[in-house]
């Protein structure tokens, strides 16, 4: 086990287009965000392993022995290359006290954590003496990559702790970019492929983008699993809404998959023209110089209106979206959802010089703040391209008690360090 304590951290994402089509093999279009999720690492001096997520109020404490008995039991189970099998997770459940049809996002949490710490040091190491605590700065449950930001977080902090990677920093250093000064593409590649695993326990059949985006940062096209960094972004702003309506990724990949087996005439081109609309978006970003000039959006703007129709069509749409969108049309803006749908986020292109906050409010708002639907709220807050390296926040960590920023596009990469 590494005897130095780690902060590790990767942004969250937004998906531009694809979303739902890239789990049938199609292309999405993908960037991270500036808005981060952390994790702790320090060695502990007990026989016990300690995890905190105050996030979703999660404080937790296993003793290494109960944990390698359970692992000596289960490690003909664990295989990087397959889904969890539901035979294991059962087995985790009943260890930790996690009801069998629970969905919240701390049992998902836990049993994320129990299986991929069990998984790696079955491969390569023991399980570690250690307490970890994960904060963040995304909210779950709203489309943001917040459960594929805390996979990659645990990825690398126990790949590391058991010896299977190398520290990233060296001598005197505080903190470093995985890709440029640290970790090598094929350790990047390790840490992404048990951040998917760990995705799979909490979604089931994810599709793997957002996990790609929260290991290296950038702009990503992600396509049956093959990653390619875009050749370049140009600067654009998106104001960022989070609904607030909860909702389940897997339950609403799960049902368009019945949508598409039930009409598949019908469903099949609505994914092929999604697919056909990432790339020309790629097309169009790729095209843009650094600053564009207002003269290249209406392009995009229509790309955004397309998919959000097609999106509904294959049933992930929601009266919250709808509304969001009704609402910053009457503005002259447009609005898609982004992620899973079902409610959670929804994202609004922002042409150069366009300041939501300086226009007058309507549905109830107070003037100067954005034209939001009824019941969202924002963060006075800009995220620009490409943002400084973040230092980790100090915990305790509250996550934002209002969810929608004005955000810039293409921000992050993950970045570790030694806690302070």
């Amino acid at each position: 086990m590494a005897e130095r304590g780690l902060v590790v951290s990767a942004p969250g994402k937004v998906i531009l287009h694809g979303e739902h089509a890239v789990v049938h093999g199609k292309a999405a279009l993908a960037v991270a965000l500036g808005l981060r999720t952390f994790l702790c690492l320090r060695p502990g001096g007990e026989e016990r392993l300690r995890v905190r997520l105050p996030g979703v109020g999660v404080l937790r404490s296993w003793d290494l022995p109960g944990l390698r008995a359970l692992r000596g039991r289960l490690e003909a189970d664990f295989d990087e290359s397959k889904p969890p099998s539901a035979e294991l997770l059962e087995a985790l459940k009943e260890f930790a006290g996690i009801p069998a049809e629970a969905s919240a996002p701390d049992s998902l949490a836990i049993l994320a954590f129990l299986y991929m710490c069990l998984a790696i040091s079955a491969k390569y190491g023991d399980v570690p003496s250690a307490d970890i605590v994960v904060w963040s700065e995304l909210p779950t449950g709203a489309g943001l990559g917040s459960s594929a930001a805390y996979a990659v977080c645990l990825a690398a902090a126990l790949l590391r702790t058991c010896g299977a990677i190398s520290c990233p920093l060296k001598d005197g250093e505080t903190t470093a970019s995985w890709r440029a000064e640290g970790w090598t593409e094929e350790e990047m590649t390790l840490i992404n492929s048990w951040a998917f695993q760990g995705e799979r326990v909490i979604h089931g059949n994810p599709s793997g983008v957002d996990n790609a985006v929260a290991t290296w940062g950038g702009a990503l096209r992600y396509q049956s699993g093959k990653i390619k960094s875009l050749k370049r972004v140009p600067t654009l702003r998106i104001l960022l809404t989070n609904t607030k309506v909860p909702r389940s990724t897997k339950v609403l990949v799960v049902g368009v998959k019945e949508k598409i087996l039930k009409f598949p005439a019908i469903m099949n081109p609505v994914l092929d023209s999604i697919d056909a609309i990432s790339q020309e978006c790629q097309s169009v970003l790729e095209a843009m110089p650094a600053n564009p000039s207002p003269e290249y959006y209406p392009v995009l703007e229509e790309l955004f209106d397309i998919n959000q129709h097609h999106l509904n069509v294959i049933g992930v749409g929601h009266p919250s979206l709808d509304r969001l969108c009704r609402v910053t049309a009457s503005h002259g803006l447009h609005s898609k959802l982004t992620g899973a749908g079902g409610g959670g986020c929804g994202i609004t292109l922002l042409r150069p010089g366009e300041c939501p906050s300086a226009r007058p409010v309507r549905h109830g708002g107070e003037r100067g703040r954005p034209f939001l639907p009824p019941g969202t709220a924002w963060l006075t807050r800009w995220l620009f391209l490409p943002p400084p390296w973040q230092t980790p926040p100090c915990w305790p960590w509250k996550q934002p008690s209002e969810i929608c920023a004005l955000a810039g596009l293409n921000a992050g990469r993950p970045t570790s360090g030694p806690p302070a």
